[in-house]
């Protein structure tokens, strides 16, 4: 019988095993807190926010009209983007003790500032007239561009939360 290598996959050590994303204190505290629910609530509500000021944008670019309406829609995904990082940050707090930047959430909160940024910029250039309509909407592309990496980057941890809470069942 031929010895077995330490190099075989089954007997290797899993060098991809990762840290669960909660430990029990943290899953109860965040199962525990109204900010769970806001969150929850939230995140769906500034999706369809983005879906509906998406496809106004679009159309203002593939047409000319509806500046006005993609304009608000645009603010309206902003406010929601800015509402959404602040309830968020309120619920790392409580979950993990910090504000920001906890190492479950780190490159999803990284990322998260280049959304805020860019969304904020959209602001400020429409404050001052420094970009003309049309690159006002290629630039709100680009946050929304950001915004559907870190939407999928938020929705893979809460994937990865759900097969943590299933091994630990």
């Amino acid at each position: 019988m031929p010895s077995e290598s330490k190099w075989m996959p089954e007997n290797r050590p899993n060098s991809h095993a990762r840290k669960p994303l909660y430990t029990a204190a943290e899953r109860a505290r965040r199962d525990a807190s109204r900010w769970t629910l806001v969150q929850g609530i939230l995140a769906p509500v500034q999706f369809v926010i983005f879906l509906v000021s998406l496809a106004l944008v679009l159309r203002y670019l593939a047409t000319g009209e509806g500046y006005w309406a993609a304009t608000l829609s645009i603010l309206a995904k902003t406010a929601t983007l800015y509402l959404i990082m602040i309830t968020g940050a309120i619920w790392e707090k409580v979950v993990f003790g910090q504000y920001l930047l906890a190492p479950a959430f780190f490159w999803e909160d990284v990322f998260s500032f280049a959304v805020i940024s860019l969304h904020s910029a959209y602001i400020l250039a429409l404050w001052t007239g420094f970009l003309t309509p049309e690159g006002l909407m290629i630039l709100a592309l680009a946050a929304y561009a950001a915004y559907a990496i870190n939407a999928a980057q938020f929705v893979l941890k809460l994937r990865l939360a759900r097969l943590d809470a299933a091994v630990t069942e």
